[in-house]
């Protein structure tokens, strides 16, 4: 068979985050995992699968694939849910400039559809994968240098801290500083980082603790390390990164 048949544009990054325990009674307790793939187009788009694990009684399991254009703008979004090992939900996403809407259908609340007028483009969908959650750091205009900016407007598919209910729209901001530039080890490897910190989040039902995180200084926002206070105590580490490799 002739290669000229072939095609293959796109590059593909795979990687694993593990979620331990910060609380003292539970300190580096494995608490879950994340398992990534991430499929960079040759038009500048993205889009992510994330399976993600929390062992936490009541457990919690998502899978999720999300994807961005090439602004890094949400394009569309699907989510399955289940605690405790039982079905909670599952629903697609959809965003153009002017609406967001949703079609799910859940346990609790049965078949919904939503619609949401925006008044400008979404900046950023929260899915509650936690490789994702770099990738709203993108929309921090660094030029301004340190200093609290608000993500506005911003989607979630669940106001849970542990995203365990929905899955649904649900609309907040979000407030964060720039830390600085750093040179960082995790378990993946020695990276050049941007240290982020999330300092708010009007419009969620609970106030959401302090929540550092890490991401590669290359242009791609790959989650390397984040750290959650308050009542939560939770620290989250990459311990697998590989670009893919055709032979």
């Amino acid at each position: 068979m002739s290669d000229d048949i072939l095609q293959r544009d796109h590059k593909t990054v795979r990687g694993v985050i593990e979620y331990l325990s910060n609380k003292p009674e539970r300190k580096n307790q494995n608490r879950g995992r994340e398992y990534f793939t991430v499929n960079l187009h040759s038009d500048g788009k993205r889009s992510i699968v994330a399976h993600s694990e929390i062992d936490d009684r009541p457990s919690v399991m998502r899978d999720i694939t999300y994807s961005l254009d090439q602004n890094w703008l949400p394009l569309d979004c699907f989510v399955r849910l289940t605690v405790g090992d039982r079905f909670v939900g599952s629903g697609w996403f959809r965003f153009s400039p002017t609406v967001a809407e949703c079609e799910t259908f859940t346990a609790l609340e049965g078949r919904i559809s939503q619609r949401v007028d925006l008044d400008r483009p979404l900046k950023s969908f929260q899915n509650h994968a936690i490789a994702c959650d770099a990738w709203h750091f993108k929309h921090f205009d660094l030029s301004k240098g340190q200093g609290t900016q608000l993500i506005d407007p911003l989607l979630l598919s669940s106001p849970d801290h542990r995203g365990a209910t929905g899955p649904m729209l649900f609309p907040i901001a979000m407030g964060m500083d720039f830390v600085g530039e750093e040179k960082l080890t995790v378990k993946a490897g020695t990276f050049d980082a941007l240290h982020f910190r999330f300092v708010s989040s009007p419009g969620l039902p609970e106030e959401h603790p302090l929540y550092d995180i890490w991401c590669t200084n290359d242009g791609n926002f790959t989650f390397l390390k984040g750290d959650i206070g308050g009542y939560m105590q939770t620290y989250y580490e990459l311990v697998e990164l590989q670009e893919e490799t055709l032979y």
